[in-house]
């Protein structure tokens, strides 16, 4: 409420806060499913849809607030606000006042003019873009956090984390690299598709509160941004890893998991050693492998220490109900020297690790039993920096190749990796860094995201303009062709991310330079903004196929099982897809595996119909956890997905 008098910011809060009571007083009466006694909670595994429920969204200026201010001071609450608001709703409006005040050298009129033309510029493109042949952008919204990580959860909710914001001007350092102390913050956010995409819909997950040993011991919600992170078998995040700021950014040694069905964050003892810009990847028997990452020493100094997570001495988490708290990592006897961060890591269908390096020379395969390392053929392509790496779709086995591709403005070709040879395979449009890859339910590959290099979209570093190419999005169809097609809203590059959601969608978020630069009240809770994108399989017409059930127990490999669908008749394909867990265009869980149909049952009688398949064979094809299955049509429509878990201990 910047510009008005005490006494009128006085009156405007208490509407506000008589508003949002009676607006939010049904909804606080919902239990938080992270205040359910996890000790009372059955052992035996649940379907998905008995699990605790969300809890309420807290009201905005619980869901908001930065903790040092928007440059990095504290911003001290008003006597008289905090007297009739409360003390830390009274500082979420000093620090808005706090962050209107320090943005004078970035005005607000700057942000919603850049706005208002890139809406105007995608606006202009996609008309010449057909929904039916190239999808849509569809939605646009705030988001209170960057999502400098992103993860798709077995609830359907999506996790977003980062950092709380250091800076409002986007031709500055946007990240807390070298900030030491209380703003070098971490925070985290659900946001749950099923409620909507007003601020409602999100609700802050706070992370742990630690003391890190930069120097200053001062407490803080972990900083984990630039962590390293994959999947559990029982649907839980691993998160790896942190900076502690300072010497260009050092590494922590912070372990913890997130937990879906609680909803809450929970500590694992540190790691060996510090990871900044670590990556993991989920092997077949579960665990975590976490390779790279800048050491404490600062960055330039990667360390070359494997580790694996949990250690063999702990069980491996396997139902909702086990929660790792307080596990060990152990190191390996392998070693992995990537002289640069973020490498790709892909567990393939041989049980190995495949490491793609940035560097060309920097190929290589690990056993994760034998703890060993080969070297694999040097990539065709020179020095890369972030770009995207895909497994490839391989029918009903898992994948056995990659698809590295992106990390270099000069090169448009793409690269795919089977066994032990590189091929040069079909390019892209033009050469993009920072983009992110997927895999649609389809199988067609789309990327989003994309600058010229690390905060350069084609004007000079740390200059918001954009060049419109890196804007739109590129589909890679069955025969490997290519093809560009519609713009999205913001340019997004480093720290961008995207995935695939249950329901067939896109979520694109990330970028806080570019969130910042393009933000419509840079004064408000919310820091960022998504975009939703429709694939082309969403505007075939004729409706899609039903997916109306499917098995809540765990599935074994090769294990024939129904899952009931009143659209038996239009079912042609059906196909398993990994949830995605993403940063830094390092995107190590992605999976796509077809299913065989071994029968098809008519409904009749009112009974719905059902489809029989059978899940892949080992779990070197599919590592045991959650999957989305999707049945298509002959379009190659999918259906909504239902989860699956795959997997016996």
């Amino acid at each position: 409420m910047p510009g008005l008098g005490r006494s009128a910011r006085l009156s405007a809060a208490l509407r506000v806060a008589a508003a949002l009571a009676a607006a939010l007083a049904p909804a606080a009466l919902t239990p938080a499913a992270s205040a359910l006694p996890v000790a009372a909670l059955p052992v035996a595994a649940l379907p998905v849809a008995a699990l605790p429920v969300a809890a309420a969204a807290p009201l905005p200026s619980a869901a908001a607030g930065h903790a040092d201010g928007a440059a990095g001071f504290r911003a001290d609450a008003d006597p008289a606000e905090a007297a009739v608001l409360g003390e830390e709703h009274a500082r979420a409006h000093a620090r808005r006042r706090s962050a209107a005040a320090s943005s004078e050298g970035y005005p607000q009129a700057k942000r919603t003019t850049s706005l208002t033309s890139l809406a105007a510029s995608q606006r202009e493109t996609n008309a010449a873009f057909a929904a039916a042949r190239f999808g849509r952008f569809a939605e646009f919204f705030p988001s209170p956090d960057f999502g400098v990580h992103a993860a798709l959860l077995p609830t359907g909710k999506v996790l977003l984390f980062s950092f709380e914001r250091v800076e409002v001007d986007p031709t500055k350092e946007t990240g807390p690299t070298d900030r030491i102390g209380r703003t070098n913050a971490g925070r985290a956010y659900l946001w749950d598709p099923a409620r909507g995409t007003g601020a409602g819909a999100f609700r802050k997950v706070e992370p742990p509160t630690v003391l890190m040993p930069d120097g200053t011991f001062a407490p803080r919600p972990a900083p984990f941004f630039c962590a390293g992170h994959a999947f559990l078998p029982n649907g839980m995040v691993g998160v790896f890893g942190g900076n502690t700021g300072g010497k260009g950014g050092s590494g922590a040694r912070l372990s913890f998991v997130f937990d879906p069905w609680t909803e809450t964050w929970f500590r694992n003892a540190d790691m060996a050693v510090g990871r900044w810009y670590p990556s993991v990847v989920t092997v077949p028997d579960g665990r975590q492998i976490i390779m790279s990452g800048q050491s404490e020493r600062g960055t330039g100094t990667p360390t070359p220490v494997v580790e694996r997570f949990p250690a063999l001495r702990h069980p491996v988490p396997w139902t909702p109900y086990e929660i790792p708290v307080g596990l060990a990592a152990e190191r390996l006897r392998v070693d992995a020297p990537f002289r640069n961060d973020y490498p790709h890591l892909f567990s393939l269908r041989d049980g190995m690790v495949y490491g793609l390096g940035r560097d060309a020379d920097q190929q290589w395969v690990f056993d994760p039993v034998k703890e060993t390392r080969a070297d694999l053929p040097r990539r065709p392509a020179d020095f890369r920096g972030y770009g995207s790496a895909v497994p490839l779709p391989a029918g009903l086995r898992g994948p056995d190749s990659v698809l590295v591709l992106g990390g270099d403005p000069r090169d448009p070709n793409t690269y795919r990796l089977t066994g032990r040879r590189w091929t040069t395979e079909e390019p892209r449009a033009f050469g993009r860094t920072q983009d992110d890859t997927l895999i649609l339910p389809d199988g067609t590959l789309l990327t989003v995201n994309g600058a010229l290099s690390t905060r350069d979209y084609g004007h000079g570093p740390f200059n918001p303009k954009a060049d419109l190419k890196y804007r739109q999005v590129e589909l890679r169809d069955a025969r490997g062709r290519w093809r560009l097609g519609p713009a999205q809203r913001l340019p997004r590059g480093y720290h961008s991310n995207a995935l695939v959601l249950p329901d067939g969608r896109v979520l694109v978020t990330g970028d806080e330079l570019q969130q910042i630069a393009n933000d419509p009240d840079i004064t408000d809770n919310m820091d960022g903004s998504i975009e939703l994108y429709e694939p082309a399989y969403l505007h075939q017409g004729g409706g899609r196929p039903a997916l109306d059930g499917a098995p809540g127990r765990e599935l074994g490999y090769g294990e024939r099982f129904e899952a009931a669908t009143s659209t038996a008749a239009a079912v042609r394909r059906a196909v398993l897809l990994a949830p995605t867990t993403v940063t830094h265009a390092v995107n190590t869980s992605q999976r796509h595996l077809e299913l065989a149909v071994t029968a098809v049952r008519a409904g009749s009688r009112g009974r719905v119909g059902a489809v029989e398949l059978r899940t892949p064979p080992s779990a070197a094809d599919a590592p045991p956890g959650y999957y989305m299955l999707f049945l298509l049509d002959a379009k190659g429509v999918p259906s909504t997905a239902k989860w699956v878990k795959l997997g016996h201990r």
